[in-house]
């Protein structure tokens, strides 16, 4: 059985969980329903189904920012600062609809 199409899909994705930097070249995935926060290298950081998702505009930060809880846990994802040709406000507007799209929460 072949995987459906990830619903989104980033990299080059600045992953940090205060106070500090976990990534500054990480990878975001939603597909079939989860979502995942990745290393540069695949290593997951943190999983889970997404209707269990918090996200939203990060206060006090540019437009290409989002605050996420995942599992409890508080991130901070900055998009499309390693991709020259991404729109990092589009980007980030675009992940905050899947995650929506995919039955996870605003906060």
């Amino acid at each position: 059985m072949a995987m459906a199409e990830p619903e989104f899909r980033a990299t080059g994705v600045r992953i940090e969980r205060w106070p500090r930097s976990l990534t500054k070249a990480g990878q975001v995935l939603i597909q079939d329903g989860r979502l995942q926060l990745l290393t540069s290298y695949g290593r997951v950081i943190d999983s889970a189904p997404v209707r269990a998702v918090r996200a939203g505009k990060a206060w006090f930060s540019d437009e290409s920012s989002t605050a996420l809880t995942v599992n409890g846990r508080r991130y901070r994802l900055t998009l499309g600062q390693r991709d020259e040709a991404a729109d990092p406000e589009k980007l980030a507007g675009r992940f905050l609809k899947a995650v929506r799209k995919a039955g996870g929460g605003e906060g």
